[in-house]
């Protein structure tokens, strides 16, 4: 297995109502796992810039972002692949409501879900800290250790 780079990721951490936006980006069903929108940074734009880029890209919303949050990184030995997340705290400029019928120009989202705090414990999250970071102490910035991949 040759050594690859880690691939820089973003992360928002969206609550609306008590309520924490997730989605499942798992095209054909892959997989019932879900986490915070975002994705793969671009180079030479902001990682703010590439959060918000993939936030409307995924749900069709507008965000703010504000502070880091979470830190999580996580790797599969037999491909090398290692990525490195920045979750932000962020909040919805505009309208929470997302199309039923929104689909991310690349088709990867399958589900969008607005989870309050009791839906986590029934749903298959990554990072597992997702849950106490979304509904904590929104001072502390937190990092979820290296762990293998899920699928």
């Amino acid at each position: 297995m040759s050594l690859k780079t880690p691939r820089i990721a973003v992360r928002a951490v969206i609550l609306c109502q008590e309520k924490l936006l997730l989605v499942n980006a798992w095209p054909n069903e892959r997989s019932d796992l879900f986490c915070a929108p975002g994705g793969g940074v671009d180079l030479g734009s902001s990682l703010p810039d590439n959060l918000i880029r993939e936030v409307l890209e995924e749900t069709g919303l507008v965000i703010r972002v504000g502070k880091p949050c979470l830190v999580n990184e996580f790797h599969d030995p037999k491909s090398g692949f290692h990525q490195v997340e920045i979750f932000f705290r962020c909040t919805v400029d505009g309208n929470t409501e997302i199309d039923p019928l929104w689909q991310d120009p690349e088709n990867v989202v399958t589900h969008h879900v607005w989870a309050t705090q009791d839906m986590l414990a029934r749903l298959r999250i990554k990072p597992g800290s997702l849950g106490d970071v979304a509904f904590g102490d929104t001072a502390i910035i937190t990092y979820d250790p290296l762990e293998e991949i899920v699928l």
